[in-house]
């Protein structure tokens, strides 16, 4: 994990990079970095060769202290001060990973975009803005590199649970870490964001406002505790004032809330608040994308009927596009209230955040019916998908209750986490078909021309077209499934019944079936590609299924064990029921990941797309078809293979039934996946073979470094090694 930050470092400083200044400050801070980790592993390496120089000098009193904690998981759970420490890397963690995630991509595809030819003194691709606002630029870069390491720093510190304990005591590097990562974000989006001097002094106002605010509490509540002040008691008659106000209006909205809390009712609130939330997030990410950039495009320039940088569609199809943009809008302002307000307990206790959400998802069925077409007819038949989908599952729950032997005594553990398994996979399918819908593969025409082309219309339509119904239709119905399927998942009367008939599983796999159609007719543009990957589907499905027959062959040849045994085979299963659960959760997890990756990938493959019918090639069709064949078939296959691999695993780790799949052939096939993946980023990201050669080759030093590593951790778990350095190795 080490070797990789630091990998990612050196891919950022050396793709970020354009200019001595920009060098200089990235090497510097890249050395920076590296030294300290040296420093770590030395100090590591010296307590692993002198343990007994270390035990001389320690008293016993603090080996108790951290070893017995981490070795002990129940004594671990019963001390607050662990739990809290924990609970605090967490979060450190997170924002440590969006602070990477948001920065490495800043850093490698800054503000402004970069020049497309090599006139008036720039070269292609360097960055417009360090050309024009060279001092800008540097601001950004400098803001932007010192978030990116300072989090990189904070992750390297959390990798190891000791190493955080020990070093951040001593340098207190951890929130400080933190904090220069914020600061720099500020710093970076400030200088990035704007090309005036009074929108950054705006932009940095604001933050200086939040913190005033802050403070501003800090101080009330300070004054507040000063009992003997005359701020104290200003302050103490204004809060009485107000929270006996307050409590009116509480007790004449809620007359019979009740205020005793039992374990149970946490626990559902716990888990409503955490669905609420995951709802929330996915609609404010997916409504903000298509909020700035709308279906249609923007217009590249000014004309007499729009101005450059206005939507295309506003001018092409006004209605269309106000019905777009208000819905659009609607649902991205209710998740945000939604945010806001999802720690109140009144609200969640009176499911008023779920009916939130409930418009919410309604307003992006119509946001997309409106904006992934351009005629009445298509918006009709899409929104009625939706309307199938949900009458399907009504009737399957009708025709299922109507059994009389419904097991209504289920775990409903087990109905909660096979909710929570659908609805990562709905929300999952809700994401990548919202963004594909409203913006197909191939792109849209950016000008009306003689040929008939129209500004706004995606030029897969026009060249392709039974090729875009086959991907508008597929997406479409992956979306529509999807939604559905999260608004019967948030109504427990509704998803028990469907979880238990197997409703809502049909309309899981008949959402991932769509998403590989849409894959299959929207990430080429020849039949048999097309075929080609349709016919993987089948393939990997074979293979997992025919992994699965030998499995269940061997146990029935083994027979039912002897009554002897059941006991002690009871016992096993039992302590082997959490590591199968988090070992399904962590398939499940790659699969997904992967799904999402190639997914997007497939439709936009690397090197981009041709925007007209100009010199023999077609618009929409892939740059990297005409110029590099082979290159882009290796890419095709092995992304496609990939793609489908991850479908074919997230379907058949669906709870369905209590007999569930073993859990080596999903292992087979997600190795399949990521060697599908290795191969299609091989082939995308660089133009030479060599180097496609050598991307390949990384994976021998790092399997070599791995293996080196295990095998001295072998041999040295044999004498006396502290467990400080081989800590959870027995795991």
């Amino acid at each position: 994990m080490v070797l990789d930050l630091l990998g990612l470092m050196g891919a950022y400083a050396a793709g970020s990079c354009r200019d001595d200044f920009t060098t200089i400050y990235s090497s510097v801070l890249v050395s920076s970095v590296f030294a300290y980790i040296i420093y770590v592993f030395v100090t590591y390496a010296f307590r692993w060769a002198f343990p007994k120089s270390r035990e001389g000098k320690a008293p016993e009193k603090q080996d108790k202290d951290p070893e017995k904690q981490d070795k002990d998981p129940e004594k671990q759970n019963k001390d607050p001060d662990v739990n809290k420490r924990e609970e605090e890397h967490e979060v450190l963690m997170l924002l440590a990973t969006f602070a990477v995630t948001i920065t490495y991509v800043a850093g490698l595809g800054p503000p402004g975009g970069f020049w497309g030819n090599s006139q008036d003194g720039h070269r292609v691709s360097d960055p417009i803005m360090q050309d024009h606002n060279s001092s800008r630029y540097q601001a950004f870069f400098v803001c932007n590199s010192t978030a990116f390491v300072a989090s990189l720093l904070i992750i390297v510190l959390l990798l190891d649970k000791k190493l955080s304990q020990r070093i951040s005591k001593r340098f207190v590097a951890l929130y400080g870490f933190i904090a220069v990562a914020l600061i720099g974000l500020v710093g970076a989006y400030a200088a990035g964001s704007c090309r005036e001097a009074d929108n950054t002094i705006y932009v940095v106002f604001l933050a200086g406002a939040v913190l005033a605010y802050i403070f501003l509490q800090m101080a009330i509540t300070e004054a507040m505790n000063k009992k003997d002040s005359w701020d104290h008691k200003v302050l103490t008659s204004i809060r009485d004032r107000t929270s006996e106000w307050l409590k009116q209006i509480k007790d004449w909205f809620h007359t019979a809330f009740s205020t005793s809390r039992d374990r149970g009712s946490d626990k559902v609130l716990e888990k409503n608040r955490s669905l609420v939330m995951l709802l929330a997030t996915l609609v404010v990410s997916i409504t903000y994308q298509a909020g700035l950039d709308p279906p249609g495009g923007l217009w590249p320039d000014d004309q007499e009927e729009h101005k450059g940088g206005d939507p295309v569609l506003l001018t092409t199809h006004p209605t269309r596009y106000k019905v777009f943009f208000y819905s659009n809008s609607a649902a991205f302002v209710t998740s945000l209230v939604v945010i806001i307000m999802v720690q109140s307990r009144f609200l969640l206790q009176r499911h008023t955040l779920h009916a939130a959400m409930l418009l919410d998802l309604f307003g992006l069925i119509i946001a997309y019916a409106a904006g992934s077409n351009r005629d009445s007819s298509t918006s009709i038949y899409v929104v009625a998908l939706a309307g199938v989908v949900l009458v399907y599952v009504v009737i399957h729950i009708v025709f299922f209750t109507l059994e009389e032997h419904t097991d209504k005594n289920q775990d409903p553990d087990k109905l909660d986490n096979r909710r929570e398994m659908l609805l990562l996979l709905a929300i999952l399918a809700a994401t990548l078909t919202y963004q594909a819908g409203l913006t197909p593969p191939g792109g849209f025409w950016s000008a009306d021309d003689k040929f008939g082309h129209h500004a706004g219309f995606p030029v897969l339509l026009d060249n392709y077209p039974r090729r875009y119904n086959a991907f508008f239709y597929c997406n479409a119905a992956s979306f529509m499934a999807s939604v559905t399927l999260i608004v019967l998942l948030v109504n427990p009367t509704l998803y028990k019944p469907g979880i238990r008939c197997y409703a809502l599983y049909v309309c899981m796999v008949m959402g991932m079936f769509g998403l590989m159609g849409a894959y299959a007719a929207g990430s080429s543009r020849h039949v048999r590609t097309s075929i080609y990957v349709l016919t993987l589907v089948a393939a990997v499905f074979a293979f997992v299924t025919f992994q699965v027959l030998i499995f269940w062959i061997q146990n029935w040849r083994k027979g039912q064990p002897k009554e002897e045994e059941k006991g002690t085979e009871d016992k096993v299963t039992e302590d082997k029921g959490t590591e199968e659960k988090d070992l399904r959760e962590y398939l499940m997890l790659l699969g997904v990941l992967a799904a999402s990756v190639t997914y997007q990938s497939g439709l936009k493959p690397p090197g981009g797309l041709w925007q007209d019918n100009n010199n023999g090639h077609t618009a929409g069709n892939s740059i990297l078809h005409d110029i590099a064949k082979g290159r882009y078939r290796a890419f095709f296959y092995s992304n496609s293979t990939s793609f489908m691999a991850s479908i074919v695993v997230i379907v058949l780790l669906l709870p369905v039934n209590k007999h569930k799949f073993p859990l080596w052939p999903m292992h087979t096939a997600i190795l399949l996946d990521m060697l599908g993946l290795l191969g299609a980023y091989a082939a995308g990201s660089t133009k030479e073979w060599e180097m496609s050669r050598n991307v390949i080759a990384l994976v021998v030093p790092v399997l070599a470094y791995i293996a080196a590593y295990a095998a001295v951790s072998f041999f040295s778990k044999k004498g006396s090694v502290p467990t400080e350095i081989l800590h959870e190795q027995s795991q």
